[in-house]
């Protein structure tokens, strides 16, 4: 049984380990919200992380299966990236209720493509997943034998079916997932003096 000083050090320890963890929880926040405005560096890290397990698979001869989840994880996130948030496809009775449409016709309003997976969750769910894939690769049990030339074929046939499918979506719909650059708007200085 408890007597009270071994409650109150039980909640002490409870406290200082829920702090500690808030105050990780509070760095890395802190530290992904410096990063946010820095997108060419962001993604530089990322591409160097994939290189790094790339040399790491190519030079251990091994992890096939996990370069092979990764891909198809990478995939995924792609696809959503370059998906609206809301499908034209799903929208049947052309409501305005759910928010902001894409417009089908040359006609209608521009209004501004809105994706399922913003750029900054793209961007960390790569690199969270590139990192979680390295640290597989110093597991043995990940290391299951395949016949590695079956998973490429597959991978390839899958991301042409999907970017296949992806394509023609953005085609129907007609939207584009990318932009160059922003609008710039001139000024116009008025011409008009007050004497």
């Amino acid at each position: 049984m408890m007597d009270g000083n071994d409650l109150a050090s039980e909640t002490t320890r409870r406290s200082i380990i829920s702090q500690a963890w808030t105050r990780i929880s509070q760095v890395y926040q802190g530290t992904l919200d410096k990063w946010t405005p820095h997108t060419k560096t962001r993604w530089s890290g990322s591409i160097l992380l994939l290189i790094i397990f790339m040399l790491r698979i190519f030079t251990k001869q091994g992890w096939y299966i996990v370069t092979y989840a990764l891909g198809i994880y990478h995939l995924n996130l792609f696809i959503a990236f370059l998906t609206p948030k809301i499908d034209p496809a799903m929208d049947f009775d052309g409501d305005d209720d759910n928010g902001p449409a894409l417009p089908t016709r040359s006609t209608e309003e521009f209004r501004p493509f809105i994706r399922r997976l913003p750029e900054f969750k793209f961007w960390l769910s790569v690199t969270k997943s590139t990192l979680i894939a390295i640290g597989c690769t110093f597991i043995d049990a990940f290391n299951i034998p395949v016949f590695w030339p079956i998973l490429v074929m597959y991978f390839i046939t899958l991301f042409c079916i999907t970017m296949k499918r992806q394509i023609k979506h953005m085609i129907k719909y007609r939207y584009l997932p990318f932009t160059h650059s922003k609008p710039k708007y001139k000024t116009v200085e008025s011409s008009v003096t007050v004497n």
